[in-house]
């Protein structure tokens, strides 16, 4: 994913627009794509802000709010497959997505 735009060239394709210019002659002025101008505009009348948005994935995973049961639940065992594990979630109402060729849970829907 690329960088946002800086907040500078933000605020001056904003300032551009709002002295009467048309986003398409501020998408000119600066080089830009007119989606960006339009998107800036959006963004600064419904927030107020320029601030870009955080970019990638939240923190945590899908089994972040599980993690506790399953330590506690995996310890109780001497040893315990992947299958086994997938067996219980599923049970207890945490969707799992088991590969056919290996057998095992490949991740969480």
């Amino acid at each position: 994913m690329g960088k946002p735009h800086p907040i500078e060239l933000r605020a001056r394709v904003v300032a551009f627009v709002e002295e009467g210019n048309s986003n398409r002659e501020a998408a000119r002025h600066f080089r830009e794509s007119p989606r960006f101008v339009n998107n800036m505009m959006i963004l600064h009348r419904s927030s107020g802000s320029l601030a870009p948005a955080r970019q990638s994935h939240p923190p945590g995973s899908k089994l972040s709010a599980h993690g506790q049961w399953i330590s506690e639940w995996v310890s109780g065992f001497g040893e315990i497959t992947l299958e086994e594990l997938c067996v219980e979630l599923a049970e207890r109402g945490i969707e799992v997505h088991r590969a056919r060729s290996a057998g095992f849970c490949t991740g969480l829907g």
